[in-house]
């Protein structure tokens, strides 16, 4: 409804990322630079979503211009027993889709990195994780604020990155 993604804009402040909920490889995204484009990218978003997905839900997040693309591996067992195998940075993108992965993250402080392979943990825990996934986060480089991206579920391709680092 662009009514309420008129005022989440005006929330989270330009610009903005609009994109597809059942969304993945940057289909579906449309980068948002003020209100006046808010209707055109939206309905954009919506119609690459549909034709992708099935699926036109679109969501809004901040755009953050300097990203670093940071991910957490966990394994979690079903006594509640959840560990970090510490992380990866895998910035280096073709259209949203990751080149290049390595560990350690060597863009950011360590005591953020740590602070993210806690959240990560925590997450897990919370949820009630069981097996191997991966909690993503962008770091922003300019101002040095993360935030929560996903969680993949899953074993990943770039688990021998985390093989290599532990």
């Amino acid at each position: 409804d662009i009514k309420i993604a008129k005022k989440i804009a005006k929330e989270v402040g330009f610009p903005i990322l609009v994109k597809a909920s059942a969304g993945g490889g940057g289909k579906g995204m449309r980068v948002v630079n003020n209100m006046k484009e808010l209707p055109e990218q939206m309905e954009r978003a919506i119609s690459e979503a549909t034709s992708a997905f099935g699926d036109g839900s679109v969501f809004i997040e901040k755009y953050v211009t300097s990203p670093r693309h940071i991910e957490i591996q966990v394994l979690a067992d079903t006594h509640g027993n959840v560990v970090h195998l510490f992380e990866r940075e895998c910035s280096v993108q073709r259209r949203h889709q990751k080149i290049i992965e390595e560990g350690p993250v060597t863009v950011a402080p360590r005591e953020m990195c740590e602070e993210l392979e806690r959240g990560a943990v925590r997450l897990a825990k919370k949820v009630k994780y069981s097996g191997v996934g991966t909690v993503e986060y962008l770091y922003n480089i300019t101002s040095g604020e993360y935030s929560f991206l996903e969680v993949n579920p899953r074993l990943q391709v770039e688990h021998p990155v985390t093989e290599t680092i532990t």
